[in-house]
């Protein structure tokens, strides 16, 4: 085969093997950082890709994205709530060291305001047009949906209220997306979960929390006969999780 020189046209086919090879080796980096441990890294090699692709991502690339931005924001949500907790006790003791907290607590979640805004720019920006069927439409809603409603959480007063008008408008839109899904498929049970969690926790509407768990949980019951193999691990885990939220809503209520 001749080295030098070629036509246009093998150097296009040429170049675009190179971008091909070069999207499958963030695909890889980004699979090596999640087994380091290493996930923000993870999530510059997925978000790489993600811009890189000239369509839509696969159902594994949707996955590994997914996996890098909830591990690296799940880790400052859980240290916010260690730090409120900490920062409450030296508030109430009176101590001095109250301030400093409040400080630190500042930092972090700045950090999470930075890594949410990423993803979620990411998804309007790129992903969301790029949705080739209605699992990937649901997929990147509910994605969109819970990283303002991770925002909402540690947010105040009106960037609250607001993040969690976002959050509701993109579970909405997420939510009619998944009319289009089985009441059994994992990623519309996944959603109902969310939202419901949304409800209960950011909202406060218990009552639409519980009717919307209740709801999606009994549709998939109808029709458990349907799920293939290759879901029902999935399925039924977030079927579980659904009716053990339900079970605590409801006693929560009664307690009340």
């Amino acid at each position: 085969r001749r080295r030098g020189g070629g036509s246009p046209r093998s150097n296009a086919r040429l170049s675009s093997d190179s971008e091909m090879a070069s999207d499958e080796e963030k695909i890889y980096m980004a699979k090596l950082a999640e087994q380091a441990e290493r996930y923000e890294e993870m999530v510059e090699y997925m978000k790489q890709a993600a811009m890189g692709a000239s369509g839509d991502l696969s159902l594994e690339e949707r996955n590994f994205l997914s996996v890098a931005y909830k591990n690296v924001v799940g880790a400052r949500r859980a240290s916010l709530r260690i730090i409120g907790s900490i920062e409450a006790k030296e508030i109430e003791k009176g101590s001095s060291n109250a301030t400093a907290v409040g400080t630190y607590k500042t930092k972090v979640e700045g950090e999470l305001d930075t890594v949410c805004n990423d993803i979620i720019t990411l998804l309007d920006d790129n992903l969301i047009k790029k949705a080739s069927n209605p699992e990937a439409s649901v997929f990147y809603l509910k994605m969109k949906a819970d990283y303002y409603r991770y925002l909402a959480e540690f947010a105040k007063d009106s960037k609250k209220m607001e993040n969690a008008n976002l959050a509701a408008d993109a579970y909405k839109s997420a939510t009619d997306s998944a009319a289009a899904l089985a009441p059994t498929h994992p990623i519309r049970l996944g959603l109902a979960l969310n939202y419901s969690v949304f409800k209960y926790e950011v909202q406060g509407e218990t009552s639409d929390a519980c009717t919307l768990a209740k709801d999606a949980f009994d549709s998939a019951i109808a029709e458990l006969d349907t799920l293939d193999e290759e879901s029902y691990k999935d399925s039924t885990l977030i079927m579980q999780l659904l009716r053990d939220n339900l079970t605590l809503w409801t006693s929560d209520e009664q307690d009340q």
